[in-house]
């Protein structure tokens, strides 16, 4: 039977009655008219404990779902994030709009920023969340960051951290987005949903019905996004192959890139203390995924040509996964006595050691603008007081192609450069424009290295070094960028991965996929 007026049932806070009203409003537009009926949930009820720490499932939703049942509302419109996996009994999902953004942002306070932090927070900041999601990740990215508990709706959370009760807090951007809130007073960082994986159909909304509501069931399918509803329904069946939920810190995230191939994040623990397991797969398959997260129990040898500290990403993401890894540089690298800065309107530096070789004359650094070939050679820069004019991102063919546009005609760039640097950056560069001088020298070591499951290449030189006394003869060799690819396969590797960026954590997810 077809109702006069359809009754949509939503929690009570600014952002679920945004949702309810973006659904009155699309129902509208089809010439159906409705109502928004407010219930409160134990969730809102419960304001001053963590959702780890709330007894239950379903603390956001229950209620409403309890006035579906019994026909006190005829649509129910929940954050799909929010949804348990498994519907209740005569209740199901009768359409899932189009996904906003879905990945997290992070608001810094003014006062307690850093860019020499990964993060950008500053030391020990103190950090504002109750998701066991965020709080175990953020744990992996920054073991110094003190984690506190924040309850209550979005612009209640804003108005903590402009009163200075946390230096950083973390939201869903889907969330800020909607509300359109004006976060400018803040120094606001977008994640990246590879990186900083969100929860499963984060950014979605769920319509939930009645299964034998035919007429809502034939009005919905005109507002179900298919490309959404096959997305995070990939996300949520890995949630529930898992056996996450609210009280879990897990997180996943599943697109079809533009070859028209799956690709999904995954991230778990056990408790939010504990590393993570993180991988990568295109699989198309969950199943293939949930029997991945089984076989990373397995133990796998991992060589990596750098030397990585106790509190490197990589060592934590691959030992939690049962890895032993060997780090070894097969590179020495000497500093060279260069005695004063030539004439230049830029420095480039493509690494912290480039740095550290003409550190001697950072005095005469003044007026001369900075730039780094990625970001973790910026962030080191920056921890040397240097403000960084340009930080390169993706492919050093990239990174070339964007500093040459950035620099002006006129400009002279000085490359610090080794005796064997490849100068992906400086070839573009017309001579007119740049000076390079040799400031360190690179020597290559021998050494004979033993057999491992994986060897991940970090640089050509490590390349080069070592096939003087070793063979890339059925190596599965793992490659930091395109350069050291190029390499590898100049010296006879054919089993070759490449990461998506030149970071530990890329790297880190490539061999987490193949493990």
């Amino acid at each position: 039977m077809r109702p006069s007026k359809i009754i949509i049932g939503s929690r009570g806070s600014k952002l679920a009655l945004w949702q309810a009203n973006y659904v009155k409003d699309t129902l509208l537009k089809l010439g159906i008219n409705s109502q928004i009926k407010i219930i409160k949930t134990k969730g809102d009820r419960i304001q001053h404990l963590s959702f780890d720490k709330i007894e239950g499932k379903g603390f956001f939703t229950k209620e409403i779902e309890a006035a579906l049942l019994d026909q006190d509302i005829d649509l129910a419109v929940h954050s799909l994030k929010d949804l348990e996996t498994d519907q209740p009994k005569g209740l199901s999902l009768g359409a899932i709009p189009v996904r906003e953004n879905p990945s997290d942002t992070l608001l810094i306070h003014r006062n307690a920023v850093d860019p020499s932090n990964y993060l950008d927070i500053i030391k020990k900041g103190v950090v504002g969340t109750s998701s066991a999601r965020r709080k175990n990740q953020l744990l992996l990215f920054r073991e110094d960051l003190i984690i506190k508990d924040l309850r209550g709706n979005v612009p209640t959370r804003i108005n903590k951290l402009k009163d200075g009760l946390y230096d950083a807090i973390v939201l869903a951007r889907a969330g800020l987005n909607r509300l359109e809130i004006d976060v400018s007073k803040f120094h606001v960082l977008h994640l990246s949903p590879s990186i900083f994986i969100p929860a499963p159909a984060q950014g979605a909304l769920g319509l939930q019905i009645r299964n034998n509501d035919e007429y809502m069931i034939k009005i919905l399918s005109k507002i179900n996004h298919k490309e959404t509803e096959g997305d995070v329904a990939f996300e949520r069946r890995i949630l529930n192959g898992i056996g996450g939920g609210c009280h879990s810190p897990m997180g996943a995230f599943s697109k079809i890139n533009q070859n028209g191939k799956r690709n999904t994040w995954v991230t778990f623990s056990e408790n939010v203390d504990k590393t993570p397991i993180r991988f990568f797969s295109d699989s198309e398959s969950t199943e293939e995924i949930l029997k991945k997260i089984e076989q990373k129990k397995r133990s796998k040898k991992v060589w990596i040509s750098r030397e990585l500290n106790s509190d490197s990403i990589l060592r934590k993401l691959l030992e939690n996964s049962s890895c032993y890894i060997t780090s070894q540089s097969l590179i020495e690298k000497t500093k060279l006595s260069l005695e004063f800065l030539p004439k230049c309107d830029w420095i480039f530096f493509n690494s912290s050691f480039c740095y550290d070789s003409i550190k001697q004359l950072k005095s005469t650094f003044k007026n001369k603008k900075i730039a780094a070939f990625g970001d973790a050679t910026a962030r080191y820069l920056k921890a040397q007081n240097l403000k960084v004019s340009f930080i390169g991102t993706g492919s050093p063919n990239n990174v070339a192609k964007d500093f040459k546009s950035t620099i002006d005609r006129d400009d002279v760039v000085f490359f610090p450069s080794s005796n064997i640097s490849i100068g992906t950056v400086q070839k573009l560069i017309l001579e007119k424009n740049k000076t390079v001088k040799k400031s360190y020298e690179t020597k290559l070591l021998k050494k004979i290295i033993e057999h491992h499951d994986y060897f991940i290449f970090t640089s050509p030189s490590n390349v080069e070094a070592y096939v003087k006394t070793n063979s890339l003869k059925g190596v599965k060799a793992i490659s930091i960028g395109p350069t050291t690819t190029q390499t590898l396969k100049d010296n006879g590797a054919t089993n070759i991965y490449q990461a998506s960026e030149s970071s530990e954590l890329a790297l880190a997810d490539i061999v987490l996929n193949l493990i």
